[in-house]
């Protein structure tokens, strides 16, 4: 049997991108296996997934640092430390709300994917789906999309792109439905982005 590259995958939410990375192991569309899921909050779900798995949950809140008077790069550098624990081939960022320092992006130079709501160089940040809704309403961009990129720096949802796909909107979409089209496109294209990195490795 070949051996299955490793995944370590960062989560902040409800993990159904987690669920497509899973599942497309699971059906052979990826030579991979998730080795570790990470999540800076309690209740993110993408915890869940992986503990009905049996996939090592790892809770690693920023809080308490932040109580204890830590700087943001110690709690980067002791993520990086119990990441590579895992021994990972890939990182995968897969709704994981918080911005990395370079004190852990420097430990894995060409390893971190990260996905990102919208095409290359627009609506950075939080809530992207939403502001290019309002974007659209005000006729401002004709669509929308996604892409999959790496993570080489602390630039915010920026650095070489893998993969990108255009979401359409429509005039008589709502918020929600166009949230549910870039999701399902998301679950796709960054499980196809992940099988091509891994195809150059």
């Amino acid at each position: 049997m070949t051996e299955k590259y490793r995944l370590v995958v960062l989560a902040s939410g409800n993990g159904t991108n987690l669920q497509a990375i899973l599942d497309a192991c699971d059906n052979g569309t990826l030579p991979a296996e998730v080795v570790a899921v990470i999540s800076d909050r309690k209740n993110a779900y993408a915890l869940q997934r992986a503990m009905d798995r049996g996939i090592p949950a790892l809770y690693r809140p920023w809080g308490v640092y932040q109580k204890a008077g830590k700087l943001r790069t110690t709690y980067d550098l002791d993520l990086a430390v119990l990441v590579n624990l895992y021994e990972p081939d890939l990182i995968i960022l897969a709704g994981w709300m918080r911005l990395l320092t370079m004190s852990f992006l420097e430990h894995f130079p060409e390893m971190v994917l990260n996905l990102h709501p919208a095409l290359p160089g627009t609506f950075p940040g939080t809530d992207a789906i939403a502001r290019a809704f309002d974007a659209f309403q005000r006729g401002e961009i004709p669509h929308t999309g996604v892409m999959v990129h790496f993570v080489p720096d602390e630039g915010v949802d920026e650095g070489p792109v893998i993969a990108t796909e255009i979401v359409p909107i429509y005039p008589d979409d709502t918020l929600e439905m166009l949230e549910s089209r870039v999701h399902e496109t998301e679950h796709r294209v960054f499980v196809e982005a992940i099988g091509k990195v891994l195809e150059d490795e």
